[in-house]
């Protein structure tokens, strides 16, 4: 009953409601873009090869499904998230770009925004013709004359940028992260497919299979909640001073540090990094001499499962210690709580508190960078074990820790709209 009054109360406030009205009405925008095909599809060609390769599977699952059905959308946000990532990398080489992005504040991540908006335009237009002519080689699409192609890549170009607007869009004006909220409807989409898949695909003689399988589900996405969900509190005490003959301070709290501070963006790093040696031996795989066989061998090494795997799990980790460097800086929480008049108590201010939440904060990402990247490859090893395909979304993976962080991000946020017009909460 206290569900239903929550989301009667979500409608009855009319701000809230525009925003939730708003991100269904973009969520509907995006799923009809993605079933717009562009003409020229083998359509039954097309499906068999992304349910029967991973590393296929997981760029349609970027692109919100639409990668598999060769629509307007096919590239997704991968290309936008891909120039960010760039530009976040030249931070740590440049350190007149680090500058800009931390001392400038919101104007340095304004002009971080708008490169990474320029950068996206060739990126999506190399990584369209890459996957384009993956396509032709396989025989999924009909061979394209130099025009169709041309305006092929054209289309899909457009239809990431426009997705790039519709995201920022999001952010701007409804609840939450734009590109997450993308990413996440375009998983959640697909939920009814799977459902169909497995009840087709339903073997009797497969039901322990089964029961494993939603067992080790439920425990895992128990796991992922009380990951993201858990903080380490580091005290936080305020010296008494007095102003104007009144005593202000004296009080106590604490400074949160989450155990994955990073949420998923590691993983949405790692995965569209992962896709640059695909992309490469695409676009460069039929070409004459060392250049084609060094292409090719990229692919090939890239193909094999557990070379893949070891990779994403040492990029994720990587990526975890690396975004929490970039937006997090105990130097300037510890210069400002003394500031404030604040110290942590048995740590002196300044330096000494900056070294000590450095050690506190190195051990607890150590935790959510190892969880984030098992929840990631686990997937392969639970379907290697129940020789189950299906349902990959249930048992964790980027998916999974997508979905879960997005809701987990979405119910604060309208918790917090909500109190914010609950005066007696305060």
């Amino acid at each position: 009953m206290n569900f239903l009054s929550k989301i009667v109360q979500i409608f009855k406030i009319k701000d809230l409601r525009n925003k939730i009205l708003f991100i269904l009405g973009a969520f509907a925008v995006f799923r009809i873009m993605g079933n717009i095909s562009i003409p020229g599809i083998n359509a039954e060609k097309m499906e068999s090869a992304f349910a029967n390769n991973d590393l296929l599977g997981m760029w349609n699952m970027f692109s919100g499904g639409s990668m598999d059905k060769f629509s307007i959308v096919m590239m997704g946000l991968g290309p936008y998230i891909t120039a960010t990532i760039i530009l976040q990398l030249l931070t740590m080489i440049f350190p007149a770009l680090e500058r800009i992005y931390k001392e400038e504040g919101e104007a340095g991540k304004k002009k971080f925004n708008q490169w990474g908006r320029i950068a996206t335009i060739p990126l999506a237009f190399l990584q369209g013709y890459a996957m384009l002519a993956l396509f032709q080689s396989e025989g999924w699409i009909v061979a394209m004359s130099t025009q169709t192609l041309l305006i092929s890549l054209l289309t899909i170009t457009a239809g990431t940028v426009f997705l790039m607007w519709l995201g920022e869009l999001i952010t701007e004006k409804g609840i939450g992260n734009g590109v997450s909220l993308l990413i996440f409807a375009g998983i959640v989409a697909d939920v009814p497919n799977n459902i169909l898949q497995t009840f087709y695909a339903w073997d009797p003689a497969k039901l322990p299979a089964y029961i494993l399988f939603f067992g080790i589900s439920a425990l895992i996405i128990a796991a992922v909640v009380v990951i993201n969900e858990g903080r380490r509190n580091i005290p936080v005490s305020y010296a008494k001073r007095v102003r104007g003959g009144k005593m202000f301070g004296g009080s106590s709290t604490y400074l949160p540090l989450n155990i994955n501070p990073a949420g998923v963006i590691p993983i949405i790093f790692a995965m569209s990094l992962l896709m640059f040696p695909g992309m490469i031996s695409n676009f460069l795989g039929g070409a004459e001499g060392w250049v084609g066989q060094a292409a090719t061998a990229l692919g090939n090494f890239f193909e094999n499962q557990w070379i893949y795997q070891g990779l994403y799990f040492v990029l994720i980790v990587a990526f975890t210690f690396f975004y929490t460097a970039v937006t997090f800086d105990p130097k300037a929480i510890s210069t400002n709580l003394q500031k404030m008049g604040g110290f942590i108590p048995g740590i002196r201010p300044g330096t000494s508190t900056a070294n000590f939440m450095y050690f506190i904060l190195n051990r607890v990402l150590l935790i959510g960078a190892l969880f984030l990247g098992i929840i990631a490859i686990l997937p392969s090893i639970i379907s290697t074990i129940t020789n189950i395909t299906t349902f990959n979304f249930l048992i964790g993976g980027t998916a999974l820790l997508i979905v879960v962080s997005v809701a987990l991000d979405i119910m604060r946020q309208v918790k917090s709209q909500l109190e914010m017009r609950e005066y007696e909460t305060f």
